[in-house]
């Protein structure tokens, strides 16, 4: 059985199950909590019962009952705990707290160089920081990054982009902090917040597709993240789309990739070659070029969303998701993608599937470091043990074990 908030945990996990129910959608009746959680009133009844002994979750005022007595909510205590996310990229890294209920309480950029010899040190140096700067219990840190991590429990990246190769950034972390830390691919990231906070409450088989500097996929699939046999499932920038001619090179060393022509760099690229833009013009340049309804620059992006689109439809044959939600900073410009994304896509779907809806998610720089900060935040829905000694380790912090 599945439920808006993914697959029912086990029974080690109803605690915090509850907590991580009351901190992303807030104050929730016992009967609410128990068809959320796909559980037993009883069970609800002696659960909480326990978590208000321990201070974790309070009474708070009644509310209107069909028939019978009123029904009295739950919410968390004050202090239930923040969770630190942090979003790697080539210059620099993104770092924000965040409350239970998913609000960013603050933010902070970091220069930052990935290709040093001490990168990894003084990713720990940064977010050490940042953790003494707090004055709230912290959960635990989440860390996004643009490329494969072997597990979030491990932490074990390969990001071709960074120059990371089976770099230990989970155990050198860890090591640093003296704090539970969870690593995973920055989309998949997204694809947790979507989980806790957005399209995740409402459907348990969706994908969140990135467009920007990359083309990048997490798939939820029954209510949880599928990662594949090594942690690289999604790369969906990486199909190879063209092979007659001459092929522009992808970042992931080979070539035709998708992500070569309708990345940011390649649709830069194509902009340039067509003179839409001049010889150092932008994305940004490119978008307002189309703004200004320059025909050109519309044709490019035209062209990138019929790609996209083609692309994904197979996509959408393999996983057969309820829906899609597209984000990222290339959603800017959407509505110039949209023109030739639309007809491509549904042209190329099955009959059965020609329906499937796409929704586009309004864009901010910080919701990579808030995506990576929910890989702590869904620890108390962690039934596939996706987080292992991680995940169990936030658990004792929300008080939870």
């Amino acid at each position: 059985m599945v439920n808006a908030q993914g697959p029912i945990p086990r029974g080690d996990l109803v605690p915090s199950g509850v907590v991580g129910l009351l901190g992303t959608q807030g104050p929730t009746s016992r009967a609410e909590i128990a068809r959320a959680l796909g559980l037993s009133p009883a069970t609800v009844t002696q659960v909480t019962k326990d978590l208000i002994a321990r201070g974790l979750v309070e009474e708070l005022e009644s509310v209107p009952s069909k028939g019978g007595r009123p029904a009295r909510l739950l919410g968390l205590v004050a202090d239930a705990g923040v969770a630190l996310g942090a979003k790697v990229t080539a210059d620099h890294v993104a770092v924000v707290t965040v409350e239970l209920d998913g609000t960013v309480r603050s933010s902070s950029e970091h220069e930052y160089d990935p290709t040093a010899d001490d990168a990894i040190t003084r990713l720990g140096q940064v977010l050490a920081q940042e953790i003494a700067a707090l004055d709230d219990r912290l959960l635990g840190v989440g860390v996004g990054v643009p490329g494969s991590v072997d597990a979030q429990a491990s932490g074990i990246v390969d990001a071709p982009t960074l120059g990371w190769r089976a770099a230990p950034v989970g155990p050198t972390l860890r090591a640093a902090l003296d704090t539970p830390v969870l690593v995973d691919n920055d989309v998949n990231t997204l694809a947790a917040a979507e989980r806790l906070y957005g399209i995740g409450r409402d459907h348990s088989s969706y994908l969140v597709v990135t467009i920007g500097r990359g083309i990048g996929c997490g798939i939820v699939v029954d209510g949880g993240i599928y990662r594949g046999a090594n942690g690289g499932a999604g790369e969906i920038g990486h199909i190879p789309v063209w092979s007659d001619g001459e092929l522009p090179p992808c970042t992931c060393g080979s070539t035709g990739c998708l992500e070569a022509y309708i990345g940011a760099a390649g649709i830069v690229r194509t902009a340039r070659a067509r003179k839409a833009i001049g010889p150092r013009g932008t994305i940004s340049t490119l978008v307002r070029a189309a703004t200004t309804g320059d025909t050109a620059a519309g044709q490019v992006f035209a062209e990138a969303g019929a790609m996209l689109g083609r692309a994904l439809a197979g996509v959408i044959h393999t996983v057969d998701p309820e829906v899609v939600v597209l984000m990222g900073e290339g959603v800017d410009g959407w509505e110039f993608w949209q023109t030739g994304f639309e007809p491509s896509f549904r042209r190329s779907l099955l009959p059965a599937r020609k329906d499937v809806p796409v929704v586009v998610e309004p864009w901010t720089e910080d919701q990579w470091a808030r995506g990576a900060a929910s890989l702590v935040l869904t620890s108390p829905f962690d039934s596939a043990g996706n987080g292992g000694e991680q995940s169990r380790l936030v658990r004792v912090r929300m008080g939870t074990p």
